[in-house]
């Protein structure tokens, strides 16, 4: 048995889907999407310009932090930043969201901790597993 898959409005006769729904598909995450945009996104060491930018951090550290290509949808609710703005501040996104031209967007979800809290500079050495045992 074949399922149908959900396109919003449809549960309107044809005559009155447009008054009824006029903007059925806002909000829904068309596009780039999922595991293999991640795989196949350039990571901050692969960025000539944002490697440059991103003194402070090692060769390792650098490849592990997946941008975002042009195009990808961004998780609603989910947390990014963007290398590109001088203050790298933590953003929810909102569903009608995608990477664009002038963004290098990082998900926090695809990097480990100690490296999200360096991007978004912190210096507290506990957070960036660097205290001192005792």
């Amino acid at each position: 048995m074949t399922q149908k898959g959900f396109h919003a409005g449809e549960q309107h006769p044809e005559e009155w889907r447009q008054d009824l729904s006029p903007d059925a598909n806002a909000g829904l995450n068309y596009g780039q999407a999922g595991a293999s945009s991640e795989l196949d996104a350039a990571t901050a060491y692969d960025i000539p310009e944002l490697h440059r930018s991103l003194d402070g951090f090692t060769d390792d550290e650098l490849k592990r932090v997946p941008v975002l290509p042009v195009g990808t949808r961004l998780e609603q609710g989910a947390v990014y930043i963007d290398l590109q703005t001088p203050d790298r501040a933590e953003f929810k996104a909102l569903g009608n969201m995608e990477a664009g031209q002038g963004n290098w967007l990082v998900a926090k979800k695809d990097v480990d901790y100690v490296v999200w809290n360096k991007l978004i500079g912190v210096d507290n050495p506990e957070r960036l597993d660097q205290a001192d045992e005792r």
